[in-house]
């Protein structure tokens, strides 16, 4: 849908995002990870239009720049008028014709479970619902691309939940979503596509299908420490690994399950768990930004 080439954005001596390169692809959830100050809100914010690069450009892949919806981490609010009112501005500057508007309000705020707030003051209502608002907003207008920066943030587990359930219900409409969080069970579950930016630039790419299918291992757990036969064990292949009283085998070390359970039984210790797993979100984000 949108293409950065080479982009660079600085704030005086400040490297916000250093080259970066990426397309961000039509009818994707594209998740944003990366530490507090990666770049994440700043590319958000150059998608949106808000800011110019320093360097590089930014361009459709299709005729035209497509219609964003956008919400940004802080959220700022006119605490004095009421919620149903706030959304009719905002739809008012959003093109929606006048006689859809409280459709369009009524719409936006059934969709994030607001509907009861509709005639609450904004600045009455709890950090999690400012949070459901901002959400609201950005679907005002039906655009086909949404960029939701932290858009669960302070709200409580189930809040998380429900927030995670209209971003699939967006997607499945056909939507185009940039999601930066650092939920990492959020973006697990909801986004297709993976990048993790740090100081930057990006430093991982991929299908969140396909991350989360590579490097499988094979971890087995003795009732006591296994220093005996830690030697022994790491000999037979490089992607052996013994800390403690656990066994994992990596990659193609995964083959000898058998013969390294046949050798823990023999030399008389007990097996308590054999487990094979996949490598998790956050090993995968933890390893990027070290």
């Amino acid at each position: 849908m949108i293409t950065l080439e080479d982009v660079t954005k600085k704030y005086h001596m400040l490297t916000a995002l250093d080259r970066v390169s990426l397309t961000i692809p039509g009818g994707e959830v594209l998740g944003l990870l990366g530490p507090n100050g990666a770049g994440k809100t700043t590319l958000m914010r150059l998608v949106a239009g808000l800011i110019t690069p320093t360097s590089g450009r930014l361009f459709p892949q299709a005729k035209g720049w497509p219609v964003v919806g956008y919400k940004p981490e802080r959220l700022l609010y006119p605490n004095n008028v009421r919620v149903g009112q706030y959304l009719a501005l905002v739809a008012g500057t959003s093109n929606v014709p006048r006689y859809q508007i409280d459709h369009v309000v009524l719409d936006s705020l059934a969709r994030v479970n607001l509907l009861d707030s509709i005639n609450k003051h904004i600045g009455h209502i709890s950090k999690g619902m400012r949070q459901r608002l901002g959400l609201a907003q950005a679907i005002i207008g039906d655009p086909p691309l949404l960029l939701l920066d932290e858009p669960s943030n302070g709200l409580d587990p189930e809040g998380q939940v429900e927030i995670g359930r209209y971003i699939r219900e967006l997607h499945e409409t056909g939507k185009t979503i940039v999601l930066s969080s650092h939920q990492l069970q959020e973006v697990t579950q909801v986004c297709t596509q993976l990048i993790i930016l740090n100081r930057g630039q990006i430093h991982y790419r991929n299908s969140m299908s396909e991350a989360l299918a590579l490097r499988p291992f094979v971890r087995i757990r003795a009732h006591k420490d296994l220093a005996d036969l830690n030697g022994l064990l790491t000999s037979l292949h490089p992607d052996i690994q013994v800390e403690g009283d656990t066994i994992t085998l990596k990659n193609n070390a995964m083959r000898l399950r058998r013969q390294i359970l046949t050798l823990v039984l023999n030399r008389n210790y007990d097996v308590l768990r054999v487990e094979q797993k996949r490598v998790t979100l956050s090993e995968i984000y933890a390893e990027t930004v070290q």
